[in-house]
């Protein structure tokens, strides 16, 4: 009689597991539900007592309103390419220090890994003067490149992030290629950037989403109007005494769909990335 009592005690557990997680992920999904209803909302309705979920009229007026009041298309160009270059220079930069210091031996590797970490302490309040002021020395303020050149330069959270997953991987493989003569970057693009893609897509994609939704340093580099990109350009519906709300929870729902997507297409690498750097 226990086994039966064991499974139904299972079948509970298991039952209130998915509930509880389905009350969590509601509790964050709700806004986004607010955000897109209302965006379909007249104004009349935004307000509305009782509040209602979903629109009583549906309407684009607001998404009209949105394209009209901010140049959208230069907006949407200018974060469009910022965050791509960003993603591509972290998946070409950050498996490439990430495979030196797991599995490359040299001397000084682990002090330098250290130094990285300890970059990652740093609070970024700490060193935005300093950074300011070396990209004024070089003439670089005004423009995309204080916004593109770290993720080139190498992110520290994504070396440590993917030099994890790497050390995983076993040496034999590696001492295999060496042994039949092939040169190391041979070994690290034929046999190591393949086993490590799901760290490098995850690194890819959450810089992607950091420098997609990233305000402050935007603000900081980019003092002209033509380079802004969209997280300055929702801030133009904030008014004096008023808010725009119809036009800017539109707005903020064309900022939201292709960071969306490209979570979609680079979910189902997440999980092997994540989890390799949470067991190391």
């Amino acid at each position: 009689m226990r086994l039966p009592r064991r499974s139904a005690f299972r079948s509970k557990r298991r039952v209130g597991q998915y509930v509880a997680a389905a009350l969590v992920s509601l509790v964050f999904v709700f806004p986004f539900l607010v955000m897109l209803s209302t965006a379909f909302k007249p104004e009349s309705e935004i307000f509305s007592s009782p509040p209602a979920l979903l629109p009583g009229t549906w309407t684009l007026a607001n998404f009209r309103d949105a394209l009209a009041a901010i140049p959208f298309w230069r907006y949407l160009f200018n974060t469009v390419l910022i965050a791509g270059l960003s993603m591509v220079g972290t998946a070409l930069v950050c498996p490439m220090v990430a495979y030196s210091l797991a599995k490359v031996r040299w001397r000084g590797a682990r002090v330098i890994f250290m130094l990285i970490l300890g970059t990652m302490v740093l609070p970024p309040q700490v060193t935005m003067i300093p950074l300011y002021l070396i990209w004024d020395g070089v003439g670089a303020v005004g423009t995309i490149v204080p916004l593109i050149a770290p993720s080139f330069l190498g992110v520290p959270f994504f070396i440590f992030l993917v030099r994890q997953f790497l050390v995983s991987v076993s040496d034999s493989l590696i001492e295999a290629g060496r042994i039949d003569g092939a040169s190391e970057f041979r070994i690290y693009w034929e046999i190591v950037l393949p086993i490590a893609r799901p760290a490098v897509v995850t690194a890819a994609v959450f810089q992607f989403m950091w420098a997609w939704t990233d305000f402050v340093n935007p603000l900081i580099y980019l003092n002209r109007p033509e380079n802004r990109t969209l997280s300055i350009g929702l801030y133009s519906f904030f008014g004096e005494n008023t808010v725009a709300w119809g036009p800017l929870m539109a707005a903020s729902v064309l900022f939201t769909v292709p960071a969306v997507l490209v979570f979609l297409i680079g979910q189902r690498f997440f999980i092997g990335g994540i989890s390799a750097g949470a067991i190391k």
